[in-house]
């Protein structure tokens, strides 16, 4: 068993390397102290704080992204101390505290998870264990929520959340009922947008228009089975790398984009998209 030794910096018992999540809640108890706290870590609030919980769990997905086993070690602790601030400010203010996080989480896993925690039958397969889990969810919301959309988080990336509320209406039968016909609405809301510009409609219309296409695309994603957010990552990342490949063209022609014409980017467009 590990020697456990004072740290006088934090004024915490811990073992060295320290595997106690008492030590990162005193910790944190000391950061919002009062009296000898961080003035910054003190005036922060759930509001102020969120933005940073998010961003930290998109750091773990990119970890997770680029294999950086090592990277992701370290970007699950930001994580995991992003919610150990959100259970302190809680408990300061006598909501709840980090054992409760624990127990509900528990207490979840445990309820969902009958096949393995009690003596029910195993579903035969991942999909059969996922449907049986979100008719879990359904029942639970049933009882909290006055519209099955409720509880789909506005905080979530547009693109996710467009998924979820499809996925949510969907479980009811409310759904297009096939690929196909998605792909009509796709080329119909297209339609729509060349056609308010052509009218001359303002940047209002013309946003509704394209959110409406971009809600359908979604769609698609969803009917297909293809992560939207993960294909638009892709996309993303494909489109740096060939823009890329233009820099250093021009590069070794001693040009840089600024100083090329559409048409000598576009061949170099070309001749990346053939290699990659």
């Amino acid at each position: 068993m590990p020697q456990r030794r004072k740290l006088g910096f934090i004024g915490v018992m811990r073992t060295n390397p320290s595997r106690d999540i008492a030590d990162l809640l005193e910790i944190m108890r000391r950061l919002r102290a009062p009296d000898g706290g961080c003035p910054w870590d003190r005036e922060q609030t759930f509001a102020t704080i969120a933005p940073y919980t998010i961003e930290e769990a998109y750091e773990v997905a990119g970890a997770i992204e680029d294999e950086d086993w090592g990277h992701l070690k370290d970007e699950l602790g930001d994580l995991l101390f992003q919610v150990v601030f959100h259970a302190r400010m809680a408990e300061e203010r006598g909501l709840f505290d980090f054992g409760d996080v624990v127990d509900a989480i528990v207490s979840k896993m445990i309820a969902r998870h009958p096949h393995v925690f009690a003596d029910t039958e195993t579903p035969d397969s991942a999909a059969a264990q996922t449907r049986a889990w979100e008719e879990m969810k359904r029942v639970e919301r049933a009882g909290k929520h006055a519209s099955l959309l409720d509880d789909v988080p506005h905080a979530l990336p547009a693109l996710t959340r467009a998924e979820k509320l499809q996925k949510r209406a969907g479980s009811v039968g409310f759904d297009w009922e096939s690929a196909t016909k998605v792909v009509e609405k796709i080329a119909e809301e297209a339609g729509e947008i060349a056609e308010a510009q052509a009218q001359g409609s303002g940047l209002e219309k013309l946003e509704e228009e394209i959110g409406d296409l971009l809600f359908a695309v979604t769609n698609l994603a969803r009917h297909l089975k293809v992560d939207p957010e993960k294909a638009l990552r892709a996309a993303n990342a494909k489109f740096v790398r060939r823009f890329r490949a233009i820099e250093v063209g021009l590069a070794k022609a001693g040009k840089s984009p600024a100083d090329a014409t559409l048409d000598e980017m576009e061949a170099l467009w070309q001749a990346a998209k053939k290699s990659a």
